[in-house]
């Protein structure tokens, strides 16, 4: 009888099968995560103050990075000489979606708040797919028992508004919230660009809570390694990846895009010199939303520059 190619088990190709993060093996219990690193769904979008549609972020990713995802072999790569993903040597999980609570912002963050200290508990890199920007305030509230961090955000905006018409947890807020906790010791803002809703006074007060703001234009004039250079070395990093820091020419599916905005290539050298410079111990990519990506461009970009960012950070940090 004919095989059908199953000798050596199930192919489990990219267009085959269910779609977690990379192909990634699914985790329903999660007391039970034992990984490296651990996927999260934070399908929130409630804080967007202009166009919704990025709660639908998580699954369009996922679906997306099967593209990506490599079996058995890792992923070399031939400029860097290096294997990066080798099943042998790093282990990825999908633990699925924070329950999200319809018009409930607080019971939502909440739960993910939940799922990020639940990760962090098991001594996993908690990697959170969004939503919009607002669920970085639960993933950096997860972090208040934890070693202090230094907020590294790649972004087309600020968000640093303090309370705007009474709110204070939508997605122009999480940068004035983690720069309030205790334990997080400085930010650094890259990509910040264009007009925006942010007031002069929201820069100054960015600043003067600990910020460093650069814009699209302020990296490319000084280089990757200037740029690198002017955030702490040795320190604990958590990254924070807002899609429309990319020029809409290759992110269109965003919620707010904003022209001027960085190349693949620029985002995933600072992110790789960042995982040298010290330890990046969380991760977030808010903002795909999928309504407005005809053609799945913004997915699959979010879904290989994590996959290519977690490669770097675990890679970097074994070595």
């Amino acid at each position: 009888m004919a095989s059908h190619g199953y000798d050596s088990g199930r192919l489990n190709l990219p267009f085959v099968g269910i779609c977690t993060f990379g192909k990634y093996p699914y985790v329903e219990d999660w007391d039970s995560i034992d990984a490296d690193a651990a996927v999260l769904g934070a399908p929130f979008d409630f804080g967007a103050q202009w166009r919704s549609g990025a709660r639908m972020g998580p699954r369009a990713i996922r679906e997306a990075s099967t593209l990506f995802s490599f079996g058995h072999a890792g992923a070399y790569d031939f400029e860097d000489d290096i294997t990066y993903l080798d099943p042998a040597k790093v282990r990825i999980v999908d633990i699925g979606d924070a329950d999200i609570v319809h018009t409930d912002t607080l019971k939502s963050h909440a739960n993910i708040e939940y799922g990020v200290r639940k990760i962090l508990q098991a001594g996993a890199l908690p990697v959170v797919l969004g939503g919009d920007h607002s669920v970085n305030i639960p993933c950096i509230n997860a972090f208040d028992d934890q070693d202090p961090i230094h907020v590294v955000q790649i972004d087309a905006h600020l968000d640093f508004v303090d309370e705007r018409h009474g709110v204070r947890y939508g997605h122009g807020n999480p940068m004035r919230r983690a720069a309030e906790k205790a334990h997080v010791t400085g930010l650094t803002q890259i990509g910040i660009r264009n007009v925006s809703s942010t007031a002069k006074d929201g820069y100054d007060a960015a600043r003067a809570m600990g910020s460093d703001i650069q814009s699209v234009r302020h990296v490319r004039r000084m280089g990757t390694d200037a740029m690198l250079a002017r955030i702490p070395a040795g320190v604990r990093y958590y990254l924070t990846i807002d899609i429309d820091a990319f020029d809409p020419s290759i992110a269109p599916g965003t919620g707010t895009p904003s022209h001027g905005g960085f190349q693949y290539y620029e985002v995933l050298e600072l992110i790789d010199g960042l995982a040298r410079r010290g330890d990046i111990v969380g991760i977030d990519l808010v903002e795909v939303a999928p309504d407005y990506d005809q053609t799945g461009s913004t997915s699959i970009l979010a879904a290989q520059l994590l996959m290519n960012t977690l490669g770097r950070v675990l890679h970097h940090r074994k070595r």
